[in-house]
């Protein structure tokens, strides 16, 4: 019996072990049949479906180029910043944690939570902006699901408020919005790139697969603009603005050579580091978009005009008595009471209204606009500015009697101080006119000839006795240097008409007058503090401006020992 026992129980431990074997080869058997199936038959699914957890096509980012002035100094660049982006639906576990990711953004709690429950279908929520990595390092130690950080740049302006005019400004995004960023925005952005790359279960990338599109950095802009001419534009303005108690002020440095802006300045001002100051009334480039009547500051294109007729030279005489001029029912009257019988030189010198409107209404009308047009009046410069303004001349068809006379002390006529500042480069050029730049030329561009060599030499001439004892802008003279150039003092318009009290005060200049290398042009807008003429207001901003700029550029003096190139002729009053 016992025996029968013990063979049914060896029989029967066997039978339960081999069962277990059984058991444990089917399921190896079944679970290699399923590899086996799911290798063969759905290998692209499960590829794609750790692909779509695990790969993942990340943006490579580049920064924008930089601006640098013609010397290489830099004017904008890009610095690195993070931004902190969240996937909410990642966070939902930790929103418990909301109030320690609030602290670390600097975020209102309230703020932040409403942002994250109202955006939870998004994948993609940006928390803040252009943090610096060491803030955004903070806010990733907490290590919160689904909180990350991007690469991104952010615009730097080391210059600040002096060339924040002319440069503009990029947005968040760093994409161009005003100025040179806007104007040179397609050169300066850079190209984005992408790639694949693996990511661990938070998120965090592990591994670059491939590379998909190659970043590429923006291009740096070499601009024309000489930073210490900047600089000391920036400087002489806001001290004469502020001296005058004016409303507003411009300054133009050009090369009149090549067409080359050296320097822009505006008063007011702002500083495009600090976006709070973005606002239209204080960004525009005022050189480039306000308009103004120039007053006699535009006698010089008149006289270019009435020179290259062949009707008058500079000795050529001009009775300005009684010191008025009856036009179309209207008087003119003389700033200087009765000059009598004056030459051309001493017309512009004296800055004869009546001589002036004598010679504009004896010329014809079309040769008139004809060369003013040369000079760009009522054009744009071709600068290519952002929101530039083409300023006004209008057509001689509509030309009565009174505009025409008007028109020849710069008033029924419109320009911007860079329109201005590009037509006394056109004289300077020896009547050769260029299109504006304001990229750094490695060579003088082709110009277009207004008027002859000779015209532009005479009118160099007569420009200079501008300057010279007995002219209306003695304050613009540089010792030691020859200075050619022309006040102006007008007017300002308003709906019904002129108003009293309120002026323009303009002075353009060249230097030196032997050897041109510099045109400014300088406007002072309603100044309020007692003077207002452009010989007491704009001419010394000038004179300032165009002193420091001579010595900067290590131009030689000219006017060692030199005689008056021009003497000014005495008024001969008729009795």
């Amino acid at each position: 019996m016992k025996s029968a026992e013990r063979t049914i129980r060896k029989f029967g431990g066997g039978w339960r072990s081999a069962f277990v074997l059984l058991c444990f080869a089917t399921g190896v058997v079944v679970i290699a049949a399923r590899i086996y199936y799911l290798v063969l038959f759905n290998h692209d699914f499960l590829t794609a479906q750790g692909d779509d957890r695990y790969l993942r096509t990340v943006q490579m980012s580049a920064h924008r180029g930089s601006i640098v002035d013609r010397r290489g100094e830099p004017l904008a660049v890009s610095t690195p910043v993070n931004s902190i982006w969240v996937n909410p639906g990642e966070l939902k576990p930790a929103l418990d944690r909301l109030d320690e990711l609030a602290g670390a953004l600097n975020l209102d709690p309230d703020a932040l939570a409403r942002r994250i429950t109202s955006n939870m279908e998004r994948e993609f929520v940006y928390l803040r902006r252009h943090m610096s990595p060491a803030q955004a390092a903070g806010v990733l130690s907490l290590d919160l699901p689904g909180v990350r950080s991007q690469r991104e740049f952010r615009r730097y302006y080391p210059a600040g408020e002096v060339a924040g005019h002319v440069l503009g400004f990029t947005d968040i995004d760093d994409q161009g919005q005003e100025g040179l960023e806007l104007a040179f925005d397609h050169w300066l952005a850079p190209e984005i790139g992408s790639k694949r790359v693996i990511q661990n279960g938070r998120g965090y990338v592990i591994e670059d697969v491939e590379e998909i599109t190659p970043a590429r950095d923006g291009n740096t802009l070499r601009t024309s603009l000489d930073l210490r001419l900047q600089y000391l534009t920036y400087r002489e303005l806001k001290r004469a603005v502020a001296e005058n108690g004016a409303e507003s002020g411009s300054a133009v440095i050009l090369d009149p050579n090549t067409g080359e802006v050296l320097a822009v300045a505006n008063q007011p001002t702002y500083n495009p580091n600090d976006r709070s100051q973005l606002d239209v009334a204080r960004y525009r480039n005022r050189a480039a978009t306000d308009i103004l009547e120039p007053g006699s500051s535009f006698k010089p294109f008149i006289l270019a005009a009435a020179l290259e007729s062949g009707q008058y030279s500079p000795d050529s005489l001009v009775d300005t008595s009684p010191g008025t001029l009856r036009v179309n029912g209207r008087v003119l009257t003389e700033d200087n009471s009765n000059l009598g019988v004056i030459d051309v030189t001493t017309v512009l010198a004296k800055s004869s209204n009546v001589g002036a409107a004598q010679i504009a209404l004896s010329l014809d009308a079309g040769h008139l606009w004809q060369v003013l047009s040369g000079f760009g009046i009522g054009r744009l410069t071709d600068s290519g500015y952002p929101g530039e303004s083409a300023g006004v001349l209008n057509d001689p068809q509509h030309w009565r009697d009174i505009g025409q006379a008007t028109l020849s002390y710069g008033y029924g006529v419109s320009v911007t101080a860079l329109q201005l500042a590009r037509a006394y480069a056109g004289i300077a050029a020896g009547g050769v006119m260029r299109s504006v730049s304001f990229a750094a030329l490695d060579e003088p561009p082709p110009g277009q000839r207004v008027i002859s060599q000779s015209t532009a030499d005479e009118l160099m001439r007569m420009l200079q006795a501008v300057v010279l004892p007995g002219g209306t802008a003695r304050r613009a003279a540089v010792a030691n240097y020859t200075i050619a150039g022309k006040t102006g003092t007008a007017w300002k318009s308003e709906a019904g008409g002129y108003r009293e009290n309120r002026y323009t005060a303009v002075f353009g200049g060249i230097a030196p007058a032997s050897d041109p290398r510099l045109v400014v042009v300088v406007i002072i807008n309603e100044p309020r503090s007692g003077a207002y003429y452009g010989g007491e207001v704009a001419a010394p901003v000038f004179a300032r401006i165009v002193e420091g700029a001579l010595r900067q550029l290590a131009i030689a003096p000219d006017g060692l020992n030199e005689p008056p190139v021009t003497v000014i002729a005495s008024a001969r009053v008729n009795p």
